[in-house]
């Protein structure tokens, strides 16, 4: 049986002193993309740091698997190297770094020719951003399409979104959705890449269509399904009506810590953001 990309398994992360995540379960399988749902606060971010390693994202309880290999306790250079990679929603500017060096050098330890590096700079419009440092001085659609770029580079197995229309205008947000499809073969039937996609607005899934949703509320899965209809339900009820709805009733559960299921007794709330 094929194991699914990305398996988390009742996984509870904490920042600093701070719990953030408690027992969140969901599996990625190959070829599908999901999207993640929630209110500001509510762990989106924490979640894909903590898939990713990244340093102060402490996982306390549960298991995190790629294509059915833990990587829990891995550091962020080997998750990398085992194919997951993140396009991070602010990335940090890096003076006397250029675009075009970074994604040479990534291209470089992957033995690719450097006629690859204009390929995929075409793709995503990033020419003019080539010999630019690194996010320093960069509109929010170049620094988007540079974290593109990166990404279309590493050529990741599982690929992490962290809200990638956010501060782009319309054109780039087309741009953005084609690179990100490129990236995941998502034209090919037997596409084997998988992703995990946050957003609040939902206009990158105009784009990039989701396979299945995923609302994360105070640190917990508190509904699943088909990511139109979560849409629908959270602009009716907000994302705590959620919580009570009865959509996950036919639904098997991913989480263990699912809270019971009631009637939706709530009837508006949080929006997500516009």
């Amino acid at each position: 049986m094929q194991h699914p990309v990305l398996e988390v398994c009742d996984l509870s992360v904490s920042v600093g002193e701070r719990p953030v995540l408690a027992g969140v379960s969901l599996a990625v399988p190959a070829g599908e993309v999901h999207v993640l749902l929630g209110p500001n606060g509510g762990g989106k971010t924490t979640l894909l740091m903590a898939v990713l390693g990244m340093p102060g994202y402490r996982v306390t309880g549960g298991r995190i698997l790629l294509r059915g290999e833990e990587i829990t306790a891995l550091p962020v250079d080997e998750r990398v190297r085992r194919g997951v990679a993140l396009s991070f929603q602010r990335p940090p500017a890096v003076r006397g770094v250029s675009v075009g060096t970074l994604v040479g050098q990534i291209l470089a330890r992957r033995g690719l020719a450097g006629t690859t590096l204009g390929e995929l700079s075409r793709a995503v419009g990033t020419d003019a951003l080539l010999e630019r440092e690194l996010n320093v001085g960069l509109s929010g659609g170049e620094v988007k399409r540079s974290e593109l770029l990166q990404l279309l580079a590493l050529d990741p197995v599982l690929a992490l979104f962290d809200e990638p229309e956010s501060g782009v205008d319309l054109d780039s947000i087309a741009v953005i959705g084609a690179g990100m499809r490129r990236l995941l073969d998502r034209d090919r039937p037997d596409a084997a890449k998988a992703a995990l996609i946050v957003t609040h607005t939902g206009h990158i899934l105009r784009e990039v269509p989701a396979d299945h949703g995923h609302v994360l509320v105070r640190g917990r899965i508190a509904c699943s399904g088909d990511p139109g209809a979560l849409f629908e339900d959270i602009r009716s009820h907000g994302y705590e009506g959620c919580l009570t709805c009865r959509r996950c009733r036919n639904t098997p559960a991913p989480s263990s810590a699912r809270p019971p299921l009631a009637p939706a007794a709530r009837a508006a709330g949080d929006r997500p953001a516009s």
